[in-house]
């Protein structure tokens, strides 16, 4: 059984750790920073045994070089498409990680927008998604496109709604407070921001959440919904065609007027 545990790093960014209960071995997921991961493996008598990276952006991969020099020879999974000199394992859609020593398989999802080349790892009912999906929200689009986003986060809605969703930032209230715009009468979403305040007031993480949770109050999620709908439309002045311009003129309004 696959545990998965948070590294707090920087203000708000979550290294994910994999492990298992019989196993000495440890995977970690986008670690930014070297010296949380190197304390908490120490602690924990945790061997590092495999890196995965879901974009190239330094807050997820500026520790690895240091935790390779700690234990040299490990794989460095990441993406195929995107300039990370420390990936030795480069990965597509399609793919599957054999995560060394732990003895589980994850799924490689092509989830680009975020950056021209993000991926995503899924397995045991856990979606590893980097800047990607955002519990309640979305990343910006840096180098690559809102298209692209759009149906990254489209594939990613298509997983069982049980799925776990661990990303890599601890910007949940904020992201709602942003759902409240779009959606202000939206049960869910108040029901949701009233946990996670609950949460963040004893020092507790908001993720994961599930994937059921993204559906019902993540606004970006919900582009076809009507309500969403209206509420992009009054913000773009004009009708909008499909999805995907629902998606650019949500990500467009957040980008410019609440962040």
């Amino acid at each position: 059984m696959l545990e998965i545990r948070p590294i707090p790093a920087f203000d708000d960014n979550y290294i994910w750790l994999l492990t298992r209960p019989d196993a000495q071995a440890a995977v970690v997921v986008d670690p930014g920073d070297e010296g949380p991961v190197i304390e908490r493996l120490r602690r924990a008598g945790l061997d590092l045994t495999g890196i995965l990276i879901t974009h190239k952006h330094g807050d997820h991969t500026g520790g690895v070089a240091a935790l390779l020099e700690a234990w040299p020879g490990i794989p460095v999974f990441g993406p195929a498409n995107e300039p990370i000199p420390a990936v030795n394992r480069p990965l597509r859609e399609g793919d599957t990680v054999e995560l060394p020593g732990l003895d589980i398989g994850l799924q490689v999802f092509d989830v680009p927008g975020h950056t021209e080349g993000h991926v995503a790892y899924y397995g045991e009912g856990a979606l590893f998604c980097g800047d990607t999906l955002f519990a309640g929200g979305c990343g910006r689009v840096f180098s690559g496109t809102h298209e692209q986003l759009h149906a990254s986060l489209q594939q990613l809605a298509a997983l069982p709604p049980a799925t776990r969703v661990y990303c890599a930032h601890e910007y949940t209230l904020a992201n709602l407070g942003f759902a409240r715009w779009v959606e202000p009468a939206s049960p869910a979403v108040t029901q949701w921001e009233t946990e996670a305040r609950v949460l963040r007031a004893k020092g507790e993480p908001t993720v994961p959440t599930t994937l059921q949770t993204e559906l019902s109050a993540n606004p970006f999620l919900r582009v076809a919904e009507a309500a969403v709908i209206a509420a992009a439309e009054r913000y773009a002045k004009q009708s909008l065609p499909d999805g995907a311009a629902v998606f650019r003129a949500l990500r467009t309004w957040k980008d410019r007027e609440y962040d």
